[in-house]
């Protein structure tokens, strides 16, 4: 297989209907034969998708269609063989976690650096250089005197600023990661804790890549890349390394020459903390690979893996208009409640606590969205309904 684009994009924005939104991406990728996983949250849009390059555009000018993503962030590049099997698009609290409930990229977060310009910027001696990925990411390549934050996950950013970044003394911080996203909102978490100047590399490291000839660059090494590829060189090729399918680590050609290094079955990095049982296993999802191989099909099982993606979307969309019919009883039920028992009510469209207490007694708050309620029966002293709401997957 040749000419496959890869397309890396996000999009902090407010969305307030990410199960909606979900089904109607799934079904779009499906009928555009897109592979690749999205995240879906009420944060905004992120993910790496692949396919053939009308697929790729008709998909863009889908989601271009609705305001929300009309400046949707992309990174592109070409792979030769299909770098994900599955097609997926997942809700998630977090379209790239923080773990930090009050951080919101889409109102406050740090100046964007056009790729040509990145050089000028990180040449400042003035300026703090940042590369907020993780640590396996940084030892394959990274910007010239770029400080490693050494994290295993995006989750350990936070406490790594709290601990080493200081206002006063880190006046100017630039912050960059693979497509955008991470550093993004890294700068928003600094700004919301003091820091004046912070910048970040606008579509990350693949667009700086994609732009800035390489006798020019101040990039070393390779990049890694959440897909097949696992890592890619300035020209945006496939880069020298593996994948180990244990650890999930990318291995170099001097980790593949170890005598702990087993294809499909362990690294240097892993191989000491492996099980004989676990070992057994990846031996067997070699052999399902290589079966599939010889036979010349995808390892998933090829239109198998899409009919039940398919239909799994239609049984998501069916659950989703059930939800939506449960939602308008509900509401005619709780809106009769409080007609009989001569009360004002609101609607508040946030998930609640497991038990919310109506404020002031005398008004009835129905809490709606995303939720499974009960109504309890009507207080004697203070009238009030109260609800309780059991959050859905």
């Amino acid at each position: 297989m040749s000419d496959i684009t890869v397309c890396a994009l996000y999009r902090f924005v407010t969305i307030d209907d990410p199960v909606t939104l979900r089904v109607a991406l799934l079904d779009r990728m499906l009928e555009y034969t897109i592979k690749g996983t999205l995240l879906v949250a009420r944060e905004g849009l992120n993910g790496t998708i692949a396919g053939n390059r009308a697929a790729i555009d008709a998909l863009l000018d889908w989601l271009g269609q609705d305001p929300r993503f009309a400046a949707l962030d992309c990174a592109e590049s070409i792979a030769d063989t299909a770098p994900f099997g599955r097609t997926k698009v997942k809700l998630k609290k977090e379209i790239v976690t923080m773990g930090i409930e009050d951080i919101d990229a889409s109102r406050a977060s740090g100046t964007y650096v056009e790729p040509r310009d990145w050089n000028a910027l990180i040449n400042d001696p003035a300026v703090t250089l940042i590369d907020t990925r993780n640590d396996y990411e940084v030892e394959i390549g990274t910007f010239r005197n770029a400080v490693n934050p050494c994290t295993t996950s995006f989750r350990e950013f936070p406490d790594y600023v709290r601990g080493h970044l200081d206002p006063a003394q880190h006046q100017k911080v630039a912050m960059f990661c693979t497509g955008g996203i991470r550093c993004e909102k890294s700068t928003a978490l600094l700004k919301q804790r003091g820091f004046a100047e912070v910048y970040h590399l606008k579509g990350g490291i693949l667009k700086y890549l994609e732009e800035v000839p390489e006798d020019q660059s101040a990039w070393q090494g390779e990049c890694f890349v959440f897909d097949a590829r696992v890592t890619v060189d300035h020209q945006l090729d496939r880069g020298e390394y593996e994948q180990c399918p244990a650890c999930r680590r990318p291995v170099s050609k001097a980790d593949q020459a170890s005598p702990l290094y087993v294809k499909g079955i362990s690294c240097p990095k892993c191989a000491e903390a492996r099980t004989e049982a676990q070992r057994a296993g990846y031996r067997e999802r070699e052999r399902q690979v290589a079966l599939a191989k010889r036979r010349g099909e995808p390892h998933i099982g090829g239109d198998i893996a899409k009919l039940a993606e398919r239909r799994h979307a239609e049984k998501l969309a069916g659950k989703n208009r059930q939800r939506g019919s449960q939602e308008r009883q509900w509401q005619e039920q709780l809106l009769r409640i409080a007609a009989l028992a001569a009360i004002p009510y609101s609607f508040a469209a946030k998930a609640a606590p497991t038990t919310t207490t109506c404020h002031p007694p005398d008004t009835a708050v129905f809490v709606l969205g995303d939720v499974q309620r009960a109504v309890r029966p009507l207080s004697e002293a203070g009238r009030s309904v109260g609800c309780v709401g059991r959050v859905l997957e």
